[in-house]
């Protein structure tokens, strides 16, 4: 079994800084893209930003130059550092990894429960 929990939600206020994690635990033989998704209000999920095992990097343009995804490898760790928040940022931020659990076995998508972030303007 594979656990992604996320930690570090909460309330900012507008231009404020929050910092999200996501660990990666239990039965993992390599894991190869990490990503941050979120949903607001009666919207549907979408993609914030992802890291592939080499870090190479992808972000939605609303978040360019305010958010930076990293992880670290070593400990299965992702983590949005988001900065100059915006009303517009409040969602649940939900963390996604693509996982294989075995050595040449198949690849598997796992997500986290999700965490809030409210931000007031």
């Amino acid at each position: 079994q594979v656990q992604l929990v996320e930690s570090g939600g909460g309330l900012a206020q507008s231009g404020g800084s929050l910092r999200l994690s996501c660990a990666a635990s239990g039965s993992i033989f390599s894991i190869t893209s990490m990503g941050w998704y979120r949903q607001g209000a009666g919207n549907q999920r979408d993609l914030v930003a992802t890291i592939n095992s080499g870090g190479s990097t992808n972000y939605v343009d609303s978040v360019k130059g305010r958010f930076a995804i990293s992880r670290d490898n070593a400990k299965n760790i992702v983590y949005l550092q988001m900065n100059s928040l915006k009303a517009e940022d409040t969602a649940v931020y939900y963390c996604k990894a693509r996982i294989f659990t075995k050595k040449g076995g198949y690849e598997y998508q796992y997500w986290g429960q999700g965490t809030q972030v409210t931000v007031s303007s």
